[in-house]
């Protein structure tokens, strides 16, 4: 499956990102790819759940109001299935599990015209773009360098148990290494990759959207 991926050029679908991601061993959202009214009957996933517009054509979702967060029943997501197939009527759509919020992190890659491809980390969800609480480094990198990446930023404290808030510190320097790793093997084919937000738990994490353009 990776193989097919990278012979194409340009943004993927959320559905392909994620496959990749799990190709190694990276948590992220259950889904199901759904394209006929008939197949909301067969979604075996748990309510509240998201319903999304699922296309390497639309690289910003949001933009596009191409994202339902909340659906409580299989009749509100009938309904919003009816909207989202008159907007969107050549575009798979995702049905995808909702998760529970934990502390909010961003991890990603991009092509550094002078030092090559580089490897992102911060505080992720709506407060990136506020903050810029990020950091860099090169691929490929080693634990320490992971966990320097979280002693730089100024919300290191949320894993370190600030006012109680449980995030696992191990499993995000864990997650910083595997995507390094990815980094490290098609080196040659991403121009950049997003992971946000990735919820942070006491004793998980999930990658709940997945951004990835190649070259």
């Amino acid at each position: 499956m990776k193989k097919e991926l990278l012979k194409r050029k340009g943004p993927l679908a959320e559905n392909e990102v994620k496959d990749l991601l799990k190709d190694y061993k990276i948590r992220t959202t259950s889904y199901k790819i759904v394209n006929k009214f008939e197949d909301l009957e067969k979604i075996d996933l748990i309510y509240p759940i998201a319903l999304k517009v699922c296309s390497n054509k639309i690289l910003h979702k949001t933009d596009v109001n191409g994202v339902r967060l909340g659906i409580k029943n299989l009749d509100e997501l009938k309904m919003v299935f009816k909207e989202f197939r008159k907007r969107f009527p050549k575009e798979n759509l995702l049905v995808d599990q909702m998760e529970e919020k934990g502390v909010e992190i961003i991890i990603g890659l991009v092509q550094d015209s002078t030092f090559g491809l580089s490897i992102m980390f911060g505080i992720g969800g709506i407060f990136t773009e506020l903050y810029k609480d990020v950091t860099f480094r090169v691929v490929p990198i080693d634990r320490y360098d992971a966990e320097q990446m979280i002693e730089e930023i100024k919300g290191k404290k949320l894993f370190e148990g600030f006012r109680n808030i449980k995030a696992n510190k191990r499993l995000v320097i864990d997650l910083i290494l595997k995507v390094s790793k990815i980094g490290k093997e098609l080196a040659d084919h991403i121009d950049q990759m997003d992971l946000n937000p990735v919820f942070v738990y006491k004793d998980s994490y999930c990658v709940v959207d997945a951004k990835l353009i190649l070259r």
